[in-house]
């Protein structure tokens, strides 16, 4: 009879909750809107995957032939955007600082002279390095265009000796280099950026729903009647009120991997299966944090900038952006807390090699254990609840 019992009070809090959900536009906007918005805005957000017609300035102090053919060439480079010519670096640097460009070439006086006669003379560049990924762009493009014409004036005296061009090559340039860039040979944002991103993102929308659904029982005063459905059985009273969005959440998680893998063809070395089981294993840990760190503090006007805090950190601690184990170490260690961390170690596993459960097992492991103290706390949850002490925390 009990075993019955219990399955009909888990059932009861099934139903209650969908009744809940549909009853209000906020949990459609939240639940589904909002993740979907997310998933459509991170696989387009990139474009074409690299970084075109970022606008810079050149400046011309020599006004010579030789100067407006480099000037040409520049404007030629796809990652550049010639928006301006200055008469002065002052001019050009202020236009940085005020970021109307993002770099800008410098042509000294008398460089087509100091060419022609054999003189040193230098090109220099600057770039708006505050904004990383745009400078590494621009000092990227600027490294490659310029590099040819640096060497162009011992070529043209060297062929004017008699001397070949394949000696000329082996004598400037006498080891090769060859790039290969594994796993993204078309060095495109998207591959790396899309899908992590869009999880992180998730993650937060995922936080927020949880606390929300479990602290407006205590908000609106209808935690009582939400725990009598479930017979005082707070294991029953949550799984069966969580349920509804993790099955929603999950579905919306594999949807998104179809997206980014599927449709936008972004390349991966496993099958579909592990992914999806990766991300209904991401979904269930977030919400077992966030009904930990609820429990913690049950009052919900505190608790949702709690989790909003701890989304962000999350995104900061993933390990996308800039490796987790270069970090400070204490907080590197602290990233461990963070259940998007160990989806972006797994998925990055899955995604790049595909090398097996012997590199992902810690892992797998970590985002399970988050569902032991969400389960531990729950006596001190329910305890909350009856006390109604949280009911008038505005």
């Amino acid at each position: 009879m009990s075993t019955r019992s219990e399955k009909g009070s888990f059932f009861s809090v099934f139903e209650r909750e969908i009744a809940r959900m549909t009853s209000r536009r906020l949990y459609f906007g939240v639940c589904i809107v909002l993740p979907l918005f997310c998933v459509f805005f991170m696989a387009t957000i990139f474009g074409s995957g690299q970084m075109e017609n970022l606008p810079i300035g050149i400046v011309d102090l020599d006004q010579t032939a030789t100067s407006r053919n480099i000037s040409r060439t520049i404007e030629t480079v796809p990652t550049f955007n010639v928006i301006a010519h200055y008469t002065d670096d002052i001019s050009a640097r202020t236009a940085t600082q005020q970021k109307k460009i993002y770099g800008y070439l410098v042509i000294p006086e008398n460089f087509e002279e100091n060419v022609l006669s054999g003189k040193t003379t230098t090109l220099s560049y600057y770039y708006h390095y505050a904004l990383l990924s745009v400078g590494s762009e621009i000092q990227g493009a600027f490294e490659t265009v310029l590099q040819p014409l640096a060497i162009t004036p011992i070529i043209n005296e060297a062929t004017a000796l008699g001397i070949s061009e394949n000696q000329i090559e082996d004598f400037l340039v006498p080891v090769n280099e060859q790039g290969h860039p594994l796993y993204n040979p078309d060095l495109d944002y998207s591959v790396y950026l899309s899908n992590p991103f869009f999880f992180i993102l998730f993650q937060v929308i995922i936080l927020l729903v949880t606390v929300y659904t479990i602290g407006s029982e205590i908000k609106f005063r209808t935690a009582d009647e939400w725990l009598k459905c479930a017979d005082m059985n707070i294991f029953t009273a949550i799984t069966g009120k969580l349920l509804p969005y993790t099955i929603l959440f999950i579905i919306i998680g594999i949807f998104s991997n179809y997206i980014m893998f599927g449709v936008m063809q972004i390349p991966f070395s496993c099958g579909f299966t592990p992914l999806n089981l990766t991300t209904i294993l991401f979904v269930i840990a977030t919400q077992a944090l966030a009904v930990f760190l609820f429990s913690l503090f049950p009052a919900i006007s505190i608790i949702i900038s709690i989790v909003s805090m701890v989304g962000s950190l999350g995104a900061t601690l993933s390990g996308v952006t800039f490796p987790a184990p270069f970090m400070f170490p204490a907080v590197y260690y602290a990233s461990f807390l963070f259940p998007v961390r160990h989806f972006v170690e797994i998925n990055q596993n899955l995604l790049y090699g595909d090398y097996g459960f012997a590199y992902t097992w810690q892992n797998i492991s970590a985002l399970f254990l988050f569902i032991l103290p969400a389960i531990l706390i729950l006596p001190h949850l329910k305890k909350a609840i009856l006390s109604h002490k949280y009911e008038n925390i505005k």
